[in-house]
């Protein structure tokens, strides 16, 4: 069975009333492909209004962040059970600036998957290596440990989409190649096939996520083992809609 391709747009911390409203009216009134699954994460702030406004049927809504507890005195952080009560359908876990910046570690991701998953949410686990790591031959070293932690916990994938995002090529214009590019998310099915088995490894998601837009998007949709993007700065734009199309 072929994999449906999936574009979501992370709007990071980013966008206003005015602004968000903009961005759903214009995915509102553009003819999407019906064989893509698109999702759309604005800052949690916003999550109901994008939700209230969204008419068009394609499009899911997905929260940033959550924490891997129900309920309880955990100041400024979001449930998975809230971000389901808002009318979101997944959620963005693993984030390279919630692991660099918040200082997040592959077991706290792995426990707030776990939660979310049984929370009903589906999960868009992100995972990547920064510059450093490339450059000394260590981007699988990364990913798969950053797999592991969520091997541990889960064995039943079906509700999760791998975001390959390497984090020298988040917001800096630069991308891999389509090549390199094919060759990571390649190897990372090959790992997950040995972790999981080649079923459900066959099965899952793998996006390219790291300067995607409109221009470059075509090129990645060709190969393979990419199975869409998670979209940054991009999805804030016009061209966020060439990026849903780039298969066409």
């Amino acid at each position: 069975m072929a994999r449906k391709f999936f574009v979501g747009g992370n709007f990071k911390m980013n966008g206003s009333k005015a602004s968000i409203t903009k961005i759903v009216e214009d995915l509102n009134a553009a003819e999407l492909p019906s064989d893509v699954e698109v999702v759309v994460a604005p800052p949690s702030l916003y999550i109901t209004l994008t939700k209230e406004l969204l008419t068009n049927p394609l499009v899911k809504v997905a929260a940033q962040n959550s924490f891997p507890k129900a309920s309880g005195a955990y100041t400024g952080e979001i449930a998975a059970p809230q971000i389901k009560d808002a009318g979101a359908d997944w959620v963005i876990l693993g984030h390279s600036e919630r692991r660099t910046i918040i200082k997040e570690t592959d077991e706290f991701i792995a426990e707030k998957t776990v939660h979310a998953l049984e929370s009903g949410l589906g999960v868009i686990l992100c995972i990547g290596e920064l510059l450093e790591e490339r450059d000394t031959g260590k981007t699988l070293v990364v990913c798969n440990r950053q797999l592991d932690a969520v091997v541990d916990k889960v064995k039943d994938w079906s509700n999760i989409v791998i975001a390959y995002e390497p984090v020298w090529a988040i917001g800096t214009g630069l991308a891999a190649t389509p090549e390199d590019a094919q060759a990571t998310h390649s190897a990372i099915r090959k790992y997950l096939a040995e972790k999981l088995g080649e079923d459900q490894a066959s099965k899952i998601r793998i996006l390219y996520g790291g300067s995607v837009n409109g221009k470059n998007a075509p090129s990645f949709s060709a190969c393979p083992d990419i199975d869409g993007y998670l979209v940054g700065g991009a999805s804030l734009k016009p061209e966020f809609i060439d990026i849903i199309k780039s298969r066409e």
